[in-house]
């Protein structure tokens, strides 16, 4: 059975083309690495360019799409292998964490912030084991990174939910990070 990743990134390119390339080149690894794609369901930015990249090995692109969003100008182009219409923003989260065996966030805005913390505070709050992964491209995620070194070491943060996250920077390290064992953490409740 083939693993299914979430991508959380985001709906622009950013302002460096090297965003735009070396997911794809990422996406391209996963794809090759027998890995089917759960995502947002547009197809502008990095969101497109990576359902795009993994239609392109013939992978299963599931693109989950809340109603608001089901508009021309998001879908400029079909990707997916299916496509799920969802009421809300919170549905299309749910829906991609049932879908999903592992979370992947690239560089994106705050949307792909907000998937990745309430994602990541599920985990704390032991509704999941999956993997989470910050993929940091281009050190795209080193502020943040600090930012959560920081809160851990000022003691808002536990080392198990910190050491649970995991970083990789390159397509061979994303690989190893979504093999590692799932973590189950200590009750925060």
């Amino acid at each position: 059975m083939n693993k299914k990743i979430a991508i959380f990134c985001g709906s622009t390119f950013g302002n460096d083309e090297s965003y735009k390339l070396l997911s794809i080149q990422a996406a391209a690894t996963l794809a090759n690495n027998n890995y089917d794609l759960v995502y947002g369901g547009g197809y502008r930015g990095l969101m497109g360019q990576i359902a795009e990249t993994f239609k392109n090995y013939d992978r299963e692109v599931i693109g989950v799409l809340p109603k608001l969003f089901d508009v021309p100008s998001v879908k400029l182009k079909e990707v997916h292998t299916q496509l799920i219409i969802t009421e809300d923003m919170h549905s299309r989260k749910e829906k991609m964490f049932d879908l999903a065996d592992s979370f992947v966030i690239f560089p994106g805005g705050i949307g792909t912030f907000e998937e990745f913390f309430e994602i990541y505070t599920w985990k704390q709050l032991g509704l999941h084991t999956k993997n989470i992964v910050l993929y940091n491209l281009n050190s795209f995620y080193d502020t943040l990174i600090k930012f959560l070194d920081e809160a851990t070491e000022k003691g808002f943060m536990s080392t198990a939910i910190r050491s649970s996250l995991l970083v990789a920077n390159n397509p061979e390290e994303l690989l190893s990070a979504l093999r590692t064992e799932e973590t189950k953490l200590p009750s925060k409740i």
